[in-house]
């Protein structure tokens, strides 16, 4: 014989005036827990078992108490069995460093401890990727301005000769005659004295030839450019004249050299 169905059995109670117990609804399991994102310590501090240098930064692997991991600070004379603190570290998952052509699952961005915060140092003065230290992932632009108008505090005494041909500047006469170099081209010869990736999309350089001084500030001159360049290089760059820029955030340029070509 058929068991009858539940159809059946509630007709049939309800013909009868009898009460069919119907199953209870069993309660929803309550979701699993999202798993927290890892958060940044205030500081990493390790034994340096590797490193690497490219694009003006110095990549390093440590040895911490709780196993090894990767670093990236600007370029710095760093070795094999020093001890390292990195300060106000960020972290980053599935990083790719374009200039190295690899990708790390883990790696923590800033500056060593006692050589300048990451908020001092500006946190533009990361690989291309890497968000700004102290803002949001899409850049702090006041943060990256500082970063790139603020000069090296200390790059010896430099002394490259001018470039050649009619359009060949040194970075005072650059400065001095900007009035009517407006929008025109320019060649310049000069050491790269600092090297700042991806702001608002262009590479930046500060360059400097021997010219100029500190003083009257004509001794720097600021690049933007799609190449790249260690510091310490001498290269000849070739772009356009720009005068006057404000990119907001109270930073302005009185003169800077735009969209160049460099070569060394």
């Amino acid at each position: 014989m058929r068991l009858p169905t539940l159809v059946s059995l509630l007709l049939a109670g309800a013909v009868a005036g009898l009460a069919v117990p119907v199953p209870a609804p069993q309660a929803a399991k309550p979701a699993a827990p999202k798993a927290a994102a890892p958060s940044s310590p205030s500081e990493v501090t390790g034994t340096v078992v590797e490193t690497m240098e490219s694009g003006g930064y110095t990549y390093m692997k440590l040895k911490t108490s709780s196993g090894e991991v990767w670093a990236a600070v600007n370029k710095t004379a760093i070795k094999k069995g020093d001890t390292a603190t990195l300060a106000e570290p960020m972290l980053m998952e599935n990083f790719e460093s374009k200039t190295l052509n690899r990708k790390f699952d883990r790696i923590y961005f800033g500056s060593l401890a006692g050589k300048g915060s990451a908020s001092a140092a500006g946190s533009a003065a990361m690989p291309p990727g890497h968000p700004a230290v102290g803002g949001p992932a899409s850049g702090n632009i006041a943060a990256q301005h500082a970063a790139a108008a603020a000069g090296p505090s200390d790059v010896g005494p430099i002394k490259v000769s001018k470039a050649t041909g009619p359009d060949g500047r040194t970075v005072a006469e650059i400065y001095a005659q900007k009035a009517t170099l407006k929008d025109k081209p320019v060649v310049l010869h000069g050491k790269v004295v600092k090297f700042l990736p991806q702001i608002m999309g262009k590479n930046w350089l500060h360059v400097r030839d021997g010219s100029g001084s500190a003083d009257k500030k004509n001794d720097d001159m600021t690049v933007t450019t799609a190449d790249t360049a260690s510091v310490g290089d001498v290269v000849t760059v070739t772009g356009t004249v720009k005068i006057d820029k404000d990119f907001g955030a109270g930073y302005a340029y009185p003169v800077m050299i735009e969209d160049a070509k460099i070569s060394k």
